[in-house]
């Protein structure tokens, strides 16, 4: 017979999701749903928006897994020189070590879902940045339109 431990689950909406950019000129906002700050494990499970154009800059995780699961756009791809077009529906993981980024190569907004495992300071880095809010174009992908409208 085994032990079982009921655990509570820890449920978020989008209303409850902090937002930032990490630096002033980036295209790309992340909406974090769970971290180690709330969720006490140590992954970074975030909404990552990038604008038309946008990207993420170049970057690696020395243990991390990265993985995207694109929600809404299309996108280019890029890791250790081999690049792929992602859109909607795709999920890319991204090994540790990996020179990546993404870039958003559609005429809309890009969503993708983003996790790291384990969480290599994404997180800290993400709530070190600025403020940020999602917006009614946000919430619509979310699925939470409804929320910013008056009752």
């Amino acid at each position: 017979m085994y032990a079982t431990r009921c655990v509570i689950p820890v449920i978020k909406s989008p209303k409850d999701y902090q937002v930032y950019r990490i630096s002033p000129n980036d295209s790309n906002r992340l909406a974090i749903i769970f971290d180690s700050t709330n969720a006490n494990t140590s992954l970074t499970c975030c909404i990552e928006i990038f604008d038309v154009g946008g990207q993420t800059p170049p970057n690696r995780h020395q243990w991390a897994v990265e993985m995207f699961f694109v929600l809404k756009g299309e996108a280019i791809a890029m890791c250790d020189g081999k690049s792929a077009t992602i859109k909607a529906g795709d999920s890319l993981l991204v090994p540790p070590t990996g020179t990546h980024l993404i870039k958003n190569t559609g005429s809309t907004r890009l969503y993708t879902l983003t996790v790291m495992v384990p969480n290599e300071d994404f997180s800290e880095l993400i709530r070190s940045g600025i403020p940020s809010e999602l917006d009614a174009e946000d919430m619509a992908v979310l699925g939470r339109l409804n929320t910013l409208m008056p009752c």
